[in-house]
């Protein structure tokens, strides 16, 4: 009974391991590549990358709030992030200063996290994110994370020529033909062979990319990487005190996937999360969010897409998650596998992804249906929503006219939205009939 038992730890620790993976191996890549880094230091990233997740997974689960859900890097840090290094030309800031502001506002935001754990700030503040907010939070997440993939699909890379910002037909066919065989997988086979779906298509994407268009680079030729601070810029090389605010505001609204996926697992754990559970993870995303600024990483946070892969797999336990997260940890410290990663597509990798954050519009669906739509709250979530898409679909030359200050928190859709959706939950609240419906729990997911 004993070894059974060991058995099936370990391989719910080798599905963690596979989850793990696919949900954090595309992120350092596409930095990376929108900061035009050279080859060693995207492997640098991706080393990081690895053994930093799996360090952070095995600490909340072992120390912080003691549950079998993911810690990585924040998809809505990323979405952030790649639009403002796509939006950096033409509001005038370099790459390099960008990526030290980026560094000094995620130091900071890293602080206001671990003050917030430590304080006991996190259950007043958990009144903001109401169903309405967390509504606008998802559908426009998934809206600026699913335009990267798409672009990466088509082929379309972030460097500046002229032959980077055009479709690739071929590369587009194959992703798409991935995706659409991701999706059947998922939905067709039996669950022992649908929850590995995603892996199974970046492998066997992997590896068509490979033999109909080429390696994408010689991993042979990638050394050992070593540790290098503030990768994508040092902070001296000049600060953006608008970059550094739109930095810190983004950790503040980042504090809402701690507080969706720990909720959203109160169910499966039949008991609600303590203030004690707020503490210890917040106290340690935010310790993680500073190391993140150190090495040029995106900043963590709890996925809720976590929920999913829970109630897919019935294993709650956390010595799986702690042993997949160990082994990804190790990954990371083994050079020659790495430099292998380096060569992933990114158009394999952003149609496997396109995939899975697809499912970001039922989490947003659950929570739209937890309210009485009544005027105010039409207007609450209706008015933010459309106007996040909206500058989401503004080309970035249109805000070079705004004072350098505001241009990248106010030509960012997803932060405009996600701001406007907290104002007027907050403005219209007084309303009588602007209550919401007690109706449907808080599942979702993240990435």
């Amino acid at each position: 009974m004993i070894h059974i038992n060991w058995l099936r730890s370990g391989l719910a620790g080798l599905q963690w391991l596979f989850f793990l993976f696919t949900n954090t191996v595309v992120i350092p890549i596409t930095v990376g590549a929108a900061f035009a880094l050279p080859q060693d230091k995207i492997q640098f990233l991706i080393q990081c990358s690895f053994v930093l997740t799996g360090l952070a997974c095995a600490a909340q689960a072992g120390f912080g709030h003691k549950r079998a859900v993911m810690e990585g890097q924040s998809g809505l840090w990323w979405g952030v992030i790649l639009s403002l290094a796509t939006a950096a030309p033409s509001l005038g800031i370099s790459l390099t200063e960008l990526g030290g502001s980026l560094a000094v506002g995620i130091l900071i935001s890293g602080a206001i996290t671990i003050l917030i754990g430590l304080c006991g700030l996190a259950k007043p503040l958990s009144k903001l994110f109401t169903p309405g907010v967390m509504a606008v939070f998802m559908f426009l997440l998934a809206c600026r994370l699913n335009i990267i993939f798409l672009e990466g699909m088509l082929g379309i890379s972030s460097g500046s020529s002229a032959e980077d910002k055009v479709i690739q037909p071929l590369i587009f066919l194959l992703a798409a033909a991935v995706a659409i065989f991701v999706v059947i997988l998922s939905v067709k086979a039996r669950p022992v062979i649908g929850q590995y779906a995603l892996l199974i298509g970046i492998l066997g994407g992997w590896v068509l990319h490979t033999l109909i268009f080429g390696s994408t680079s010689d991993a042979s030729n990638a050394g050992t990487a070593g540790t290098d601070w503030f990768p994508l810029g040092a902070p001296s090389d000049g600060l953006n005190a608008g970059v550094v605010t739109i930095a810190i505001i983004t950790g503040l609204i980042n504090t809402s996937n701690t507080f969706g996926a720990l909720k959203g697992t109160d169910q499966l754990y039949e008991r609600e999360t303590s203030s004690n559970q707020y503490k210890r993870s917040f106290t340690i995303s935010g310790v993680l969010a500073m190391i993140s600024g150190l090495l040029g990483l995106v900043p963590y946070a709890p996925y809720v897409s976590s929920i999913g892969f829970l109630q897919q797999t019935r294993i709650r336990d956390r010595m799986p998650l702690v042993t997949g997260g160990l082994l990804f940890a190790a990954i990371g410290l083994v050079p020659s596998i790495s430099n292998v990663l380096t060569t992933l597509p990114l158009s394999i990798g952003s149609a496997v992804l396109f995939v899975t954050y697809l499912r970001l519009l039922g989490s947003s669906l659950q929570y739209f249906g937890r309210i009485d739509m009544n005027a105010a709250n039409l207007y609450r979530t209706a008015a933010p929503l459309f106007t996040g898409i909206i500058v989401m679909g503004l080309p970035s030359d249109v805000f070079v006219s705004l004072p350098p200050l505001l241009r990248p928190l106010l030509g960012n859709g997803l932060l405009v939205g996600i701001l406007l959706a907290l104002l007027l939950n907050q403005v219209l609240s007084s309303s009588p009939r602007s209550r919401l419906s007690p109706r449907m729990n808080t599942k979702g997911e993240q990435p």
